[in-house]
């Protein structure tokens, strides 16, 4: 098999068009989509309905060439939006799908993909150890799908996990349970968190020892280099999506990884480039930034208030979420590095990289 990428711009959250314009030209055949990662305009906290949005749209757009019904279009494509373009990011759709290829290289590994998702979870297993380990069974199960059999192989895993919401609290509470918060917006980070160490134990970067609920969103110590969770309201389960590179797999596509140690790390940057065989000597060329076909991040303010000595603001402005103004800044560092605005950022990186830091992922076509 080989996995192919593909992305293209949207006008608005509800502009499936460029996705539908894939399958209607005959680059990519509806069914042979495995996951759709949308960019969207909102501001990515609890009330943006940006995401669910997009969604719709997707699954209105999908139904009638998958000869399903739109609501069953979610359980056929593992479709992750996340909400926020601040800074000059530009939104966009990432599809990624599957096709025949011809046999592997020996000697070489091209880009895997597998997608797998965790049972419902009720609102008291948000943010909680129970949320973690269904993850990682799923990150375990979508990385046998993708046929990579070594951890070291995963360069990347996107989540999309719940949030809980004032309905869903009450739900919980009826029942006698309480929830791991009852601030709504806290609820997003929790989940990410949980979501963020399944994967880390899925891959071994942590042990199940030192995994439980008082070190969800508590403990920045535990973390992971290859974990992109972001929570939502559209959804009460994860979805999650492995790549990798695998022997078992053809194509010219690869993908490697790094793990910026603080929002402005441009060498974290260029050594995943560098990995890709590019060479980098200030902004890339643009013939050389074609070859790439996404870039995935995690942005997120450090919890000191500080960036390399001097002091920042962003977890004290009143009027802009700490995660908004980190999207922008990771963003502007990489648009610097690549050339192009139309980068997969995601806010909230709990427990993703270090403390105001956050792993970063680069898809890219070999020279």
């Amino acid at each position: 098999m080989e996995c192919v990428v593909h992305r293209v711009p949207m006008r608005h959250p509800g502009d499936a068009s460029g996705v539908t314009r894939l399958i209607d030209d005959g680059l990519l055949a509806a069914g042979d989509i495995v996951a759709i990662f949308g960019k969207t305009e909102g501001n990515g906290c609890v009330n943006d309905f940006t995401r669910g949005y997009a969604l719709a749209a997707l699954s209105t757009a999908l139904a009638p060439r998958l000869a399903i019904a739109p609501e069953a279009v979610a359980e056929r494509v593992a479709m992750v939006m996340s909400g926020g373009t601040e800074g000059g990011l530009s939104p966009h759709f990432l599809v990624f799908g599957t096709r025949a290829g011809a046999a592997p290289r020996p000697g070489h590994k091209a880009l895997a993909i597998g997608a797998a998702r965790t049972e419902p979870l009720r609102p008291e297993e948000i943010g909680r150890t129970p949320q973690a380990l269904a993850t990682a069974a799923a990150v375990r199960a979508a990385m046998e799908r993708a046929a990579i059999a070594e951890a070291a192989d995963v360069h990347w895993v996107q989540v999309k996990c719940p949030l809980l919401t004032s309905e869903r609290i009450a739900e919980a509470e009826a029942r006698g349970d309480r929830t791991a918060t009852a601030d709504t917006y806290a609820s997003m980070g929790l989940s990410r968190g949980a979501a963020a160490l399944g994967v880390a134990l899925a891959l071994g970067e942590i042990d199940r020892a030192v995994l439980n609920s008082a070190a969800i969103g508590h403990d920045i110590g535990l973390w992971s280099g290859r974990a992109s969770a972001s929570a939502g309201i559209e959804l009460m389960h994860n979805e999650v999506v492995v790549f990798g590179n695998s022997a078992l797999w053809s194509g010219d596509r690869v993908i490697a990884h790094g793990v910026m140690r603080d929002a402005i790390d441009l060498p974290a940057v260029t050594g995943v480039l560098r990995d890709l065989d590019f060479s980098v000597a200030g902004q890339l060329e643009e013939a050389d930034a074609a070859r790439i076909d996404a870039v995935l991040a995690k942005a997120e303010a450090s919890r000191s208030g500080m960036i390399r000595g001097a002091r920042h603001i962003m977890g004290d402005d009143s009027d802009i979420q700490a995660s908004r103004h980190a999207r922008a800044l990771v963003g502007g560092v990489l648009a610097a590095a690549i050339g192009r605005t139309d980068l997969f950022v995601s806010g909230g990186a709990e427990h993703q990289g270090p403390d105001g830091g956050g792993p970063i992922a680069v898809i890219a076509r070999r020279p």
